[in-house]
């Protein structure tokens, strides 16, 4: 399989190209199970956190470690928006993702429980790949629908051009399929 080459401090690592719709490769970014890799955006990107966040917020799955990571340095808690609706949720906060990257509908969810925690706190929404914007989009919704005061977004790469300004340590390419 053709791989591509991405770089994060002294770490570089050569991801597959895949095809997600016909004519289209792009570069896929696996942050799980990467240790090394997730420290190395998680330390690049602490520079890009607002001092004032009091919160991240990110969604499942991928992008959990890197929250992982950044609430360890930082020493702030986290929350994870759901792509499904989990069994023990009370009255969730649900909001729809426009997203073309993923090739379907998508839908967020957060427990009310934990939506509540976000009253009035300052929160940076937290992700591995950006490239149309929606879900970070949709997971910020979530964040002002419960209260929150949303004060940055980071993510590792931008890949296109996002509907939606994002603190970004490099670009990844969108390449024509050979």
């Amino acid at each position: 399989m053709e791989s591509y080459p991405i770089t994060i401090g002294r770490i570089t690592r050569h991801v597959p190209l895949i095809e997600p719709t016909p004519g289209v490769r792009i570069p896929l970014v696996e942050l799980m199970g990467d240790v090394e890799l997730v420290r190395a955006a998680a330390e690049a990107l602490l520079p890009k956190i607002p001092p004032e966040t009091q919160y991240l917020l990110t969604t499942e799955t991928s992008p959990i470690v890197l929250a992982h990571e950044l609430s360890g340095m930082l020493k702030l808690p986290y929350l994870v928006a759901r792509r499904r609706r989990r069994p023990y949720m009370e009255a969730p906060l649900i909001q729809e993702v426009e997203s073309l990257t993923l090739g379907v509908n998508e839908v967020l969810w957060l427990d009310s429980r934990l939506a509540e925690k976000l009253l009035g706190q300052a929160v940076t929404l937290v992700t591995d790949v950006v490239s149309t914007g929606g879900t970070l989009s949709a997971l910020e919704r979530i964040a002002i629908r419960a209260g929150a005061r949303v004060v940055g977004r980071v993510a590792v790469f931008r890949q296109g051009h996002p509907k939606i300004e994002v603190a970004t340590l490099g670009e990844l390419p969108i390449l024509q399929a050979a």
